[in-house]
């Protein structure tokens, strides 16, 4: 089940993203700020994570990067993002021909810290945020904020935000 596909999460998986998506957006001044910021992200072309400064600005926050990532890095993500919702894991099988980029784009990424803080500073204190969350061997996974920031759709995102376990 991919992350992004929000409606096929039981309600234990609903409400977990819900918090954590909601913590990130408090920190980051609110859900309204928070989202002004996915929509930018979005409108970027080309894609933020491979500016050459290692940084995306826009007038209400910013976010910064250890480490410049390579378009074919994120083109190799993006099309392994896929695979996590059907295998649980963003990892291959050894005898697959791809095994070994994703392995090295996962070496190459997963050290990588993002430092994500708001304009105002008043408003929010910003967050940290990891690529991937590691849970073994051979299953890692991209981390939920993470997923968020970058890649899911906006409207995913807001369902994820007003998500309440009173309603469903």
């Amino acid at each position: 089940m991919s992350m992004c596909d929000f409606d096929g999460l039981s309600e234990e998986e609903k409400t977990n993203y819900h918090n954590q998506i909601s913590k990130s957006a408090a920190l980051f001044g609110g859900d309204n700020l928070f989202l002004q910021l996915l929509e930018a992200i979005r409108n970027t072309k080309p894609h933020p994570l491979t500016a050459k400064d290692a940084e995306f600005k826009f007038e209400l926050g910013t976010v910064k990067w250890n480490k410049v990532i390579f378009r074919d890095k994120l083109d190799l993500l993006m099309k392994i993002r896929p695979n996590e919702g059907e295998n649980d894991t963003l990892i291959l099988d050894k005898e697959d021909k791809h095994y070994k980029k994703v392995m090295n784009v996962l070496r190459t990424i997963k050290p990588i810290t993002f430092e994500v803080h708001p304009a105002d500073e008043t408003v929010g204190k910003g967050f940290q945020v990891h690529p991937f969350e590691v849970i073994g061997e051979n299953i890692t996974r991209l981390d939920l904020v993470f997923d968020v920031l970058f890649f899911c759709p906006i409207d995913t995102v807001k369902e994820i935000l007003d998500y309440s376990e009173k309603t469903h």
